[in-house]
């Protein structure tokens, strides 16, 4: 084992950068030291770091309360918050890369998942906090027509409650159609980064497998979610898209050493980031390993499997009822939107 972290290596020898996942200011700090060129929040987070850390928020809820905000105003003034202060720390990295890095994610409100006029109007609105924010919206089908408004008007966007090949593909092909517009029109699009939430994948399925007594075992679930982000990256180096994968919600080592090389971002919160900085990994690039096709055929019994991997596997007007949508919505929605619009 050399001197440096397998965190180190993987972003000194490979095109593989990542993103501190966490709304946690002393956690932000960390994640700048050891490397980090962004960061994902979203209202569970941002909802934590408000409870945690009151009185470095203080101002901030001062502020809305002086406002008279109240209800959903309330949270997104305070997610602003949240992201503003983020976004400044992590500010030097957006102008020292020409505004390719140093992003700060601002997540819409969950439960306007299929509003496309509150969700457009509500980005336009973080857009205007700072030039690093990535207005982050849900994977459906009215967050992709916003996705694309977005990337039109120079808006950065990250599309989020993301877990299949399908959804990758949809935000790709819309980020491109937001581009050709923006450039039509002489603007600078927005950039684009397609999130995978990795691990929630294996945790789905599992229940999945376990309800339907279907015949797979532990070893295949925890490859369910490498199976589709591998194939999901396959197809935007065919396609050449310009979105960049954002792959998140890791639940082991594996989920980052079985994809390292790719050229996209990985998204981890501080305990994740301990297995890479304490613990040493075989240094490789393992991208290109392809998941066994065994592997893969026993995971295609399961129809909620074959959504996620398949990349016609669904529609985008079915995105918003697929059940791994619909629990993650709801967490972000009572865990995270609801007490910031009741925090005191």
């Amino acid at each position: 084992m050399s001197g440096s972290t397998y965190l180190e290596w993987l972003l000194a020898n490979t095109g593989t950068e990542w993103w501190h996942d966490s709304a946690d200011p002393p956690e932000l700090r960390l994640g700048l030291e050891r490397g980090a060129v962004g960061v994902t929040t979203n209202p569970l987070l941002s909802s934590v770091t408000m409870a945690r850390r009151r009185p470095e928020w203080a101002a901030a809820l001062q502020d809305v309360n002086a406002r008279g905000l109240t209800g959903e105003s309330r949270a997104e003034a305070l997610i602003g918050a949240v992201a503003t202060h983020a976004a400044a720390m992590y500010a030097p990295h957006h102008q020292g890369t020409g505004g390719r890095t140093g992003y700060v994610c601002a997540q819409v409100n969950p439960s306007r998942a299929g509003d496309r006029g509150a969700m457009l109007a509500m980005a336009r609105r973080y857009h205007a906090l700072a030039p690093n924010i990535a207005v982050k919206l849900p994977a459906t089908a009215a967050g992709l027509d916003v996705l694309e408004d977005c990337i039109a008007e120079g808006i950065t966007a990250t599309a989020t409650v993301s877990f299949t090949v399908p959804q990758a593909i949809a935000i790709a092909e819309r980020c491109r159609a937001g581009r050709r517009r923006a450039l039509d029109r002489g603007i600078e699009p927005g950039r684009c980064f397609a999130v995978i939430m990795i691990g929630r994948v294996d945790d789905y399925l599992r229940e999945v497998a376990q309800d339907a007594r279907a015949a797979v075992g532990e070893d295949d679930i925890r490859q369910a979610g490498l199976a589709v982000t591998k194939r999901a990256y396959r197809i935007y180096q065919e396609r050449g898209y310009e979105a960049v994968l954002l792959v998140a919600a890791l639940r082991g080592p594996y989920h980052l050493t079985e994809l390292a090389g790719a050229q996209l971002v990985m998204s981890m919160a501080p305990a994740p980031q301990e297995w890479f900085v304490t613990q040493d990994w075989p240094r490789e690039e393992r991208i290109g390993r392809e998941i066994d096709a065994d592997v893969v055929a026993r995971l295609s019994t399961m129809p909620e499997f074959v959504k996620a991997y398949a990349p016609d596997g669904m529609a985008p007007e079915e995105f918003l009822a697929y059940g791994l949508t619909q629990r993650t919505l709801s967490q972000f929605v009572e865990a995270g939107w609801k007490p910031l619009e009741e925090i005191r």
